[in-house]
């Protein structure tokens, strides 16, 4: 019977007899409670660093989403607003959602709250790992930092970006950004905490005081046939 079930389940075993149990429980008791001990962890830790609680409650529940459907309610100003998205991007001081034709980057200072919508399972989410095959394995150990930059997807597995550096990335995409005040705009540059936004007249955004951005995926498509049009008719 025992030998039965060791050539069944060979995962249980070590090289030399079964590995060491991390818990006399069964492995889904387990887990739940690992995630309750994480989850108190964080608690206290957020009690002794108060200043990064929300940072960190929020990147621990986006990294839960990733891809989901969610909810999230940011300030901007007086007003509240209400963004229901997938999880796109999840950076270290913000979070970028997709919609069918718009992505939205939203810094964690500006969440009041964040959930998943009401009606939608409340699942971890378990398909966001990468497949690496032999050549990005081979890739990864011999050329690390030139092939997770050049990839979007490996980029955001194995770092954790500012909105800085992500903005970075999407000069030259026309943008919506509120801040003390509504601004749109291509954006030019991103230097030092600040972003340069416009084109004949420039105007200066300080990043820290951004509450919420977001980039119309069609408009910008239009724009660039238009610009493409424009190019082919001046040189026909």
């Amino acid at each position: 019977m025992t030998e039965t079930y060791d050539r069944n389940h060979p995962e249980l075993k070590g090289e030399a007899g079964y590995t060491s149990p991390a818990s006399s429980l069964p492995l889904h008791e387990l887990k739940m409670l690992q995630e309750t001990i994480h989850g108190l962890n964080l608690q206290n830790l957020g009690q002794k660093i108060p200043r990064s609680k929300q940072q960190m409650v929020l990147l621990k529940f986006f990294k839960s989403k990733k891809n989901q459907l969610v909810e999230v309610y940011s300030r901007n100003g007086e007003e509240v607003l209400h963004t229901v998205g997938k999880v796109n991007v999840i950076g270290r001081n913000f979070v970028m959602l997709k919609t069918l034709f718009t992505r939205i980057w939203i810094p964690y200072t500006a969440i009041h709250s964040a959930k998943s919508p009401f009606g939608l399972p409340d699942v971890p989410g378990t398909h966001q790992h990468v497949f690496i095959d032999q050549e990005l394995r081979r890739k990864l150990l011999t050329n690390f930092g030139e092939t997770v930059a050049g990839k979007e997807v490996l980029r955001q597995q194995f770092f954790e970006e500012y909105l800085e550096t992500n903005l970075k990335s999407w000069r030259g995409t026309y943008l919506t950004i509120d801040s003390n005040q509504q601004v749109k705009g291509k954006l030019l540059d991103v230097h030092k905490g600040t972003l340069t936004i416009g084109k004949r007249e420039q105007t200066t955004v300080l990043l820290s005081q951004v509450t919420y951005m977001k980039q119309t995926r069609y408009i910008s498509i239009f724009q660039k046939f238009i610009s493409k049009w424009k190019y082919h008719k001046n040189n026909s």
